[in-house]
């Protein structure tokens, strides 16, 4: 029999290695018979006698090892090599098909080549096993057929591939091919001076097996090491049977002997790759997948079972269709269809998953394609990365600026609101003063009034929404309160800091002052900015709280009862404990970037809502403060407003405005209270009158928008000019802001286009008498 063909019979359950297996042995020149299933095989094998057999271990029916033994219990086949290959790959399993009569067992996932390279060679085995049976019986005929049998047999013997030793019952080195020289590196001198212990490099092995060979028992095909002359070990697979004289009793032994030491090491090298792929797959966050032409899963790793939400065992073999909408399946469908017909790879691509509790996530995905040998598209692979919370983040992002966008068009179209009211309002009241006093008229006024006045509260709430509202104590919910105001205040942080917000649904309201609230929310988000050096990361979160008696007890100034907890951490510089301790002191001072100064109005601000707060701090691990404050009915009492009356005065007042219906109404307001009124209608003018003008000025209204300058830059120069200057600032834009900075420096008062008249006779008295 020629070693390079043979007829084979190839056992697998598995229609695509069964392909797999019998083209690759097909193109070797072998006949190969295919069966996909024991019962198949064994009545295939009766019919024809293969020269050898690839079996699978797992099968439905008769698994490999039951299709051994019964082809072992036929006599006509219990010779036949049997070599498994399975995906079973511990020692047992190994140990277990050795015991039922395998020759030979390789390991799924398997390589072609090695699969090819153990057939040739046990094909090759039982040729000169056959031939050397044959020597074998011709040698017991006659003296001369004896001799010429073995005449024959040496011709083998020496033009062998394989390494020949032949030993006595001492394991004495008898004899031995030119390739048994070739192998060990000894002459044949050297070596029938020699026995097995001088070249064996594992007798753990090797000595066990000698024993069984001498106790009359054939060995087949195992493994142990030999160490040659120049001292190189090398691995040998081993086939022996014991050597008997005319009266059956054991002399020697005859071992045949192939070099795989260059196999082991590519087997070694493969495990060490496949050990090292194995571990990077089941450590990265990302899925990996691969798939076969239809989209079944083949391979996956934990992070995919862990982002679908499946166990191993049901995503096995489940279709990419089986875990999306019908939308997202065609789309997956393009992307792979893509990939197959341009064999290129298509890199993140996005579209969103369903996992088995029913929740949907956003991936994205790289894909490419998997190819056989032959360089045939067999499936894909790809890496999947959840990108929900980026999406979420990105959608919170745009939100915010556009809430930032939107809130400074409302505080410009309030502003705009208030001056043009402030024309139509104060207009009516001078109106109403100049005509003579009449029911219908004063109907008519009354109705006017009252439709300017719901217009002006209209800019009211577009001014709170823009600056985040006025000063006075109502219900309102802490994250809404927080995604309305970080905008305003995200201007004064660094560009390099990131401000998050995370919110649950159900936050409780709470009674608090608004602007006391923004100056907390402030100062903290200014502290946590100023101790974060280069790129951080500011956390705001909220969540309702409940405390028992126990728990206040431990903490003391806290009250037992329901709170909602405000959160807000950065991955700064942190305090140490020093800091930390002195933090909230009202004249606490301190080297550390950050934090300490403003911290007491903070806590001032939380006591009188009968809130407490509580700081958690390390360096370089950054700070959180965390805010209690109680939870409060949702009932809001409109505020009572006093009656004011129109009071008149006297004195010289600076009115620094650009728009001519407010410069109009105000003018002649200001008139009829009897104040001589000087106008400047730019910061310039202002400053110039300020410094030029050769009298008494009382007092200034100075506007924040004017043409040339703002007013907070305007206030330093007049205040320079005239040292006792008492100044109101007027805006249509709310107190926070522009307009605090100008009281902040140490303008008296603030009141809001529009105003009536009442309202700025009460406003001059106050500021000009001192009040």
């Amino acid at each position: 029999m020629d070693i390079h063909s043979g007829n084979i019979l190839v056992v697998d359950d598995t229609k695509e290695n069964l392909r797999i297996l019998v083209e690759a042995l097909g193109n070797e020149g072998y006949k190969v018979r295919p069966a996909l299933n024991g019962q198949i095989a064994i009545e295939a094998a009766r019919k024809e006698i293969p020269d050898l057999i690839l079996l699978d271990i797992i099968m439905p029916g008769m698994d490999g090892y039951q299709v051994c033994d019964a082809l072992k219990a036929d006599k006509g086949l219990k010779d036949v090599p049997v070599i498994f290959i399975s995906a079973l790959d511990e020692v047992g399993d190994k140990v277990k098909g050795f015991s039922t009569g395998g020759v030979d067992y390789i390991s799924k996932p398997f390589q072609t080549e090695e699969v090819l390279a153990r057939v040739k060679t046990h094909l090759a085995l039982k040729h000169l096993r056959k031939e050397l049976e044959e020597q074998n019986t011709r040698l017991q005929k006659t003296n001369e057929a004896l001799r010429e049998s073995e005449e024959k047999y040496r011709g083998l013997f020496d033009e062998s591939i394989a390494a020949v030793y032949l030993f006595d019952h001492k394991k004495n080195f008898l004899d031995s091919n030119q390739a048994g020289l070739d192998l060990l590196g000894y002459s044949r001198e050297e070596l029938l001076n020699m026995s097995i212990p001088d070249v064996d490099a594992n007798p753990i092995v090797v000595l066990p097996a000698h024993e069984q060979l001498l106790s009359g028992d054939r060995i087949i095909n195992y493994e142990h090491k030999l160490r040659r002359k120049d001292g190189e070990v090398i691995t040998v697979l081993n086939n022996s049977k014991p050597l008997t004289n005319d009266d059956e009793q054991v002399v020697g032994m005859q071992s045949t002997l192939i070099n795989i030491t260059e196999h082991k090491q590519s087997e070694e090298r493969l495990r060490e790759s496949e050990e090292k792929y194995r571990t990077i797959l089941e450590n990265i966050e990302d899925g990996y997948f691969e798939v076969d032409i239809a989209g079944n899963f083949t391979f996956f790793n934990d992070s995919l079972c862990e982002m679908l939400g499946y166990p191993k065992d049901e995503l096995m073999g489940m279709n990419n269709r089986q875990y999306m909408d019908e939308e997202n399946a065609k789309k997956l469908y393009q992307n792979f269809n893509r990939v197959y017909t341009a064999g290129k790879s298509e890199k993140s691509f996005g579209w969103e998953i369903i996992r088995k509790d029913g929740t949907e996530r956003s991936v994205e995905s790289s894909v490419s394609l998997r190819t056989d040998a032959e360089g045939e598209p067999i499936g894909f692979r790809g890496v999947v990365r959840d990108i929900t919370e980026k999406r979420r983040l990105e959608t919170q992002l745009q939100h915010a600026q556009k809430m930032e966008a939107i809130s400074t068009l409302a505080g410009g179209i309030a502003h705009e609101f208030n001056n043009a009211l402030m024309g139509i309002l104060g207009n009516i009241e001078l109106l109403k003063m100049d005509l003579p006093e009449d029911e219908k008229r004063d109907r008519y006024f009354g109705a006017m009034k009252d439709s300017g006045h719901r217009m002006s509260r209209l800019t009211d709430q577009l001014l709170a929404y823009a600056q985040g509202g006025k000063y006075q104590p109502k219900n309102l919910k802490l994250d809404a309160f927080v995604i309305q105001t970080v905008p305003i205040l995200q201007h004064n942080l660094s560009p390099e800091v990131r401000v998050e917000t995370h919110f649950p649904k159900n936050i409780s309201h709470i009674n608090a002052d608004n602007a006391q609230m923004q100056m907390v929310l402030s100062a903290l988000l200014a502290n946590a900015n100023e101790a974060i050096e280069d790129e951080g990361l500011i956390r705001i979160t909220a969540e309702n709280k409940n405390f028992d008696e126990d728990f206040t007890k431990q903490h003391p100034g806290l009250k037992p009862g329901a709170y909602v907890c405000l959160t807000i951490e950065d991955d700064g510089k942190g305090m140490d404990e020093e800091t930390k301790d002195g933090i909230f002191e009202p004249f606490f001072t301190t080297k550390f970037q950050g934090r300490g100064m403003g911290m007491a109005a903070v806590y001032g601000i939380i006591k009188n809502h009968d809130g407490w707060i509580y700081v958690d701090s390390e360096l370089g691990k950054g700070t959180t403060v965390q805010i209690y404050l109680p939870v409060s009915e949702i009932t809001v009492e409109e505020p009572k407003k006093a009656a004011v009356e129109v009071v008149r005065g006297s004195g010289t007042i600076l009115m620094i405005e650009d728009e001519d219906v407010v410069i109009e109404v105000t003018q002649a307001m200001l008139e009829w209270l009897g104040y001589r009124v000087m106008v400047a209608k730019t910061g310039k003018d202002a400053i110039h009158i300020a410094e030029t003008f050769d009298g008494q000025i009382d007092l200034a209204l100075l506007d924040i928008k004017l043409p040339d300058m703002e007013g907070g830059k305007v206030y330093p120069h007049i205040m320079k000019a005239r040292s006792n200057l008492k100044v109101i600032v007027f805006s249509g834009y709310a107190i926070e802001g522009p307009a605090r900075k100008i009281l902040d420096a140490g303008a008296q008062d603030f009141i809001q286009k529009p105003f009536s008249l009442s309202t700025l006779s009460e406003k001059l008295k106050e500021v000009l008498e001192g009040k």
